[in-house]
């Protein structure tokens, strides 16, 4: 079953239209990966999902629940979040703090200490540098702070924009780890990534993103198998 439902959404940055009828329908408890050359709308896509743009047109719907126009504060509440590019941690404050941040939705009040034995035990080394200043962390430990964050949130559906971006491969291989193990706890993810082939190992299902639409989809290891796909779509 589908949790999340967009429908013929365009959108885009002043005048500028990245999205022309978009449609993705992200199975509830999968790894559903959007794949695609750059600029070719899949950052858009997640900021217009979780209220960050404005939807020009179309539909968005989660868990049943008209949320085209809500702001991303309620879409917190309801509990979908956005682990956004580039991280965005607050540098000067600590591990913890930053994590803390991640809380202050009301859905995920109740849950701070249960969601926070949850991040440190899918990341141990923050639980080491909980009082460390986020801006002294090494690149692949502040995406650990930010995926941290967005589960601190509880969230029902979590989106994630470049995960492994300008990481060592080890540290993409232990993220990528992260996810299969919070795919198997049975979250929904949406995931943007750079290593496509990295995306499609790890993703049940995928859509291949093209001008500002969904050009093909289907389970992941299909489209990675598929040669036309590959070459036409993927660059590889």
């Amino acid at each position: 079953m589908s949790i999340l439902e967009i429908k013929n959404v365009t959108s885009g940055y002043g005048e500028v239209q990245i999205l022309w009828g978009m449609n993705i329908s992200p199975e509830e408890g999968k790894l559903t990966c959007l794949v695609g050359g750059n600029g070719v709308g899949k950052t858009t896509l997640l900021r217009t999902i979780m209220g960050l743009n404005r939807t020009w047109q179309g539909s968005i719907t989660f868990g049943g629940q008209d949320i085209t126009h809500s702001p991303a504060y309620a879409k917190a509440d309801l509990g979908l979040v956005l682990v956004p590019e580039g991280r965005q941690l607050f540098t000067d404050m600590t591990v913890q703090e930053n994590l803390e941040i991640g809380a202050t939705n009301q859905r995920a009040h109740g849950k701070y200490q249960q969601n926070l034995e949850r991040v440190f035990a899918l990341f141990p080394r923050l639980k080491e540098r909980a009082v460390q200043k986020a801006g002294t962390l090494s690149g692949g430990e502040q995406q650990m702070v930010a995926v941290g964050r967005g589960i601190m949130a509880d969230p029902r559906l979590l989106m994630i924009d470049e995960l492994s971006l300008g990481l060592a491969p080890v540290l993409t291989l232990q993220l990528f780890e992260t996810l299969r193990q919070l795919r198997k706890e049975g979250l929904t993810i949406v995931l943007v990534e750079q290593n496509v082939q990295m995306a499609l190992a790890v993703g049940d299902y995928a859509y291949v993103i093209a001008e500002g639409k969904s050009e093909m989809e289907g389970p992941a290891h299909k489209l990675m198998n598929d040669s036309h796909v590959r070459e036409t779509y993927l660059g590889l």
